[in-house]
């Protein structure tokens, strides 16, 4: 049987193409550049070329099933074929320009002062306090509320963020920007997805300044609403470098409650008198054992939480909340070897619920007028 549906026109399927975003920079390929060509064929069959962004991408297979899609679905159209090709330097240079702009010098976007992305440094005075479980899960629990969500991995030495959400993804360089792999929905930078299976990073302060500088500047985050950095334990270099690179990066304190871990928290948290950083409040993790009986086992202890927010409270001279007590669970643990947040693999958990909460209350903050644009003229005498 003969078709009597009119051939699709070219218009009609750069139209449909406009709704494809690249996976990795989140734009419309069309907007772009990476849409070579576009034919369309007796009995509607449409060969569309596409400009990847680097050979071997790694998002190719997901760019052709995207465009074949969108394609398909425009009226009259019997068939989709799809041939990929690489860009240029040229046009990786012209890229690179239109997402970041002229300047050849680093440049972190979340530190101008246009910046709307909210910063939050995850701190901890001792390694072990869970840290990195709890960064992960609040990132996990931004994401699965529409927010866009960040993390970089910081603790250089003690990098476990990308297991933790389950990616072994490396990032894809075009021309000078990195582009970040995603795991639940949240995009992830950290130095184990630099270098060989487990080798040890042996490094001094001025490289771990270098590198955190360049997750902040030459990784292409696009337009994000929060960013987690997930501190190395102590307020050594990184800490340091985090104050001088990001000023307006608010410090989030994990603690346990135990009086030795938050002695210890406390000396993290009064950095911030020294670097003039806000401190957004305090988390408690491993809280107390939930028996079967239903009682409630203080296995560390019980109490370091609030000791920390009302001594860090002194310090500052302004309110430094305790934003939530983590219950000691074993699956918080299980989760995270597994690669997939509690808050995401058993929502109901309550320690799920906890760090949801928490998560709910950094990402609903009202941000300020600090560093906001605002339209106002001086008004004369």
């Amino acid at each position: 049987m003969i078709s009597t549906e009119a051939a699709p026109s070219v218009d009609a399927i750069r139209s449909a193409l406009s709704g494809v975003e690249d996976p990795e920079i989140h734009k419309p390929i069309t907007e772009l550049g990476m849409v070579k060509d576009v034919t369309v064929g007796d009995g509607g069959v449409v060969d569309i070329a596409v400009w990847l962004t680097v050979a071997g991408c790694p998002m190719k297979d997901t760019i052709t099933t995207r465009v074949t899609e969108a394609v398909t679905a425009v009226p009259g159209v019997a068939g989709v074929r799809v041939e990929l090709d690489v860009m240029s330097d040229e046009q990786r240079t012209e890229l690179r320009r239109s997402l970041r702009g002229d300047s050849e010098e680093p440049r972190i976007p979340f530190a101008e002062p246009g910046s709307l992305t909210r910063v939050y440094a995850v701190a901890s005075g001792k390694g072990g306090v869970g840290k990195s479980s709890v960064t992960v899960n609040l990132a996990a629990a931004m994401a699965e509320r529409g927010l866009s969500v960040g993390v970089v991995d910081a603790d250089i030495y003690g990098h476990s963020v990308p297991s933790m959400l389950g990616t072994v993804d490396r990032p894809t360089q075009v021309e000078k920007m990195i582009m970040p792999p995603q795991a639940h929905g949240v995009k992830v930078i950290s130095i184990g997805m630099f270098k060989p299976g487990n080798d040890p990073v042996v490094w001094r302060g001025p490289m771990l300044h270098r590198a955190l500088q360049q997750f902040l500047s030459d990784v292409f985050w696009g337009d994000l609403d929060v960013l987690l950095l997930d501190l190395p334990p102590g307020t050594g270099d990184i800490a340091i470098s985090v104050a001088q690179l990001m000023p307006n990066a608010e410090l989030l304190v994990v603690t346990t409650p135990q009086q030795a871990a938050s002695e210890v928290a406390e000396r993290a948290g009064a950095v911030a008198m020294q670097t003039h950083q806000k401190l957004v409040g305090v988390v408690e993790n491993m809280s107390w054992m939930e028996l079967p009986d239903g009682r409630k086992m203080d296995v560390f202890g019980s109490g370091g939480g609030q000791v920390v927010a009302e001594s860090l409270t002194r310090t500052v001279g302004s309110e430094v909340p305790l934003l939530g007590q983590v219950p000691l669970d074993p699956r918080l643990r299980e989760s995270g070897d597994a690669g997939i947040p509690l808050v995401l693999a058993e929502p109901d958990a309550p320690a799920s619920q906890v760090l949801r909460r928490v998560a709910d209350r950094l990402a609903t903050r009202s941000r300020g007028l600090a560093g906001k644009l605002l339209s106002v003229t001086p008004a004369g005498r």
